[in-house]
């Protein structure tokens, strides 16, 4: 128990100790640049040095825009925005917000992108492709009525004009597209069969040119079903507990769906939710991952198996379908037995239901009481029999008159066998006198008359004494008619 003054004086202690970490809105714990300047091609941090309790939540915004993890260049650290490889469109204004439940603080930033060789702004700088990650693709087929994007965007010093062309023919501005400044991207839309050909976006500054070409074919639509190519999905053999795919090629003139589905047996539709009847059999419906798109304007799509079990095997069929039809193909699964060796309990030999204790504890219980009721009766056989009949009781008295002295005198009686001896000589003077009694009352007529038993005993002690100093002592007691 603490004396009040210094309980008071601790907890005075105590709240001065938790005022020191004070919960709040957000701060800026470092002072920073508002202006930054990055060179195309390099990487550059921009930090967001906030803190606050409880700890801030962080959100980075480029011009009004939402950074998040699509944006493939940006990263989100803890402290601060990366970027990698700067183009030339990552100038712009961003912004670090920084949120708890007390409030919010911003943190603004200007972006200014250089050219590589740009010391000073009046220098020169040839055109470059800032985004050339997404110029890989020059050959591009896509069916009538759809669109399509062919991006050129570029920088430079100064800042570079671009011209489209079309088989070497420039393209007008309304064309090109109205609006959309110096024209980066050319956007074709509800294409037609007379949009294929070829297409150049030529850039070019005062101190240099360059130019990139994309190769557009629209494909007439056939009206027609989608096709399976190629020969999967083929047959396919996994061990237990393995990994493998199936994979499906379809080609569309447009995007088809694809969808995997697997034979469910007659005797294993109740392990899933819902089945579909086709024809005369019953399928389930497998989760689909992502239809790819292939160069040769084929789309792909692959179906994982993982840790395959004895219930994966079976017929899948993969199905394509677009609004003209569908066609599918159908392959088997074949999962190899399991070869590791069962596992079996180290107690239990006989049955692997009934834990080692239990099976131990049976037999011993049952010889513990079978040993008990052994014993038991082998003590009960050694009990005499009821004095029921006094006929019985003279035909002993008499068996002792004919006795000889000398075994009178040893033991009284001498029964007519080992049990009858046993209990006689239990029978103590009071039990004997009363039972001649009886007898003499009832006047049985084998009795001779007048004899009266009577038995004296005598009763002592003998002491040795043996020469390494033991004593004991025998107690003897003599009967006698």
């Amino acid at each position: 128990y603490l004396p009040s003054p210094l309980f008071l004086l601790l907890l005075k202690i105590i709240i001065l100790l938790c005022g020191c970490v004070s919960s709040g809105p957000p701060r800026v714990s470092e002072k920073v640049a508002h202006r930054q300047t990055a060179r195309l091609g390099s990487a550059i941090k921009l930090p967001c040095p906030v803190e606050g309790d409880p700890p801030p939540l962080i959100m980075w915004t480029k011009d009004g825009r939402n950074i998040h993890s699509g944006w493939i260049r940006f990263r989100i650290l803890r402290m601060g925005l990366k970027i990698k490889e700067v183009e030339a469109d990552d100038a712009g204004t961003y912004i670090c917000k920084a949120t708890n439940g007390f409030g919010s603080v911003n943190i603004n930033y200007t972006l200014i992108v250089i050219g590589e060789s740009e010391s000073e702004l009046g220098n020169d700088v040839r055109p470059r492709f800032t985004q050339p990650a997404k110029m890989r693709k020059r050959v591009i087929a896509r069916p009538v009525g759809s669109s399509v994007r062919l991006k050129c965007t570029a920088s430079g010093n100064p800042r570079p004009d671009i011209v489209w062309l079309k088989d070497d023919r420039p393209l007008t501005e309304q064309e090109v597209g109205e609006g959309r400044q110096k024209k980066w991207t050319l956007s074709l839309k509800n294409l037609t069969p007379e949009h294929s050909g070829r297409y150049t976006c030529r850039v070019s500054n005062r101190a240099g040119e360059i130019n990139a070409t994309y190769k557009v074919e629209v494909i007439q639509r056939t009206n027609s079903k989608p096709i399976l190519t190629g020969t999967h999905p083929v047959n396919t053999t996994v061990d237990y507990g393995g990994t493998t795919s199936f994979q499906c090629k379809v080609r569309s003139d447009v995007k088809p769906v694809i969808q995997w589905l697997k034979r469910v047996e007659s005797n294993e539709e109740s392990r899933y939710n819902s089945t579909i009847e086709v024809g005369d059999s019953r399928f389930v419906v497998l989760p689909t991952g992502e239809v790819w798109s292939r160069p040769d304007g084929s789309y792909l799509n692959k179906l994982l198996i993982t840790r395959a079990k004895e219930e994966d095997a079976g017929m899948y069929i993969c199905l394509g379908a677009n609004t003209m039809g569908y066609s599918f193909r159908s392959a088997f699964l074949t999962v190899l037995p399991d070869t590791k060796p069962p596992i079996t309990a180290m107690f239990s030999p006989t049955s692997s239901s009934l834990p080692w204790p239990v099976i131990i504890g049976i037999p011993a219980g049952i010889v513990f009481i079978f040993g008990t009721v052994l014993l038991w009766f082998c003590q009960s056989r050694k009990h005499c029999p009821p004095p029921s009949a006094p006929a019985a009781a003279a035909q002993v008295l008499q068996g002792s008159h004919r006795l000889p002295y000398r075994e009178r005198d040893r033991g009284g009686v001498a029964p007519s066998s080992s049990t009858e001896k046993d209990c006689m000589s239990s029978m103590n003077y009071e039990e004997y006198i009363a039972q001649q009694q009886l007898l003499l009352s009832q006047g049985g007529p084998t009795l001779p008359p007048k004899i009266y038993p009577k038995i004296y005993t005598d009763i002592h002690t003998h002491t040795h004494s043996h020469v390494d100093g033991k004593v004991h002592q025998h107690q003897h007691i003599h009967f006698q008619c």
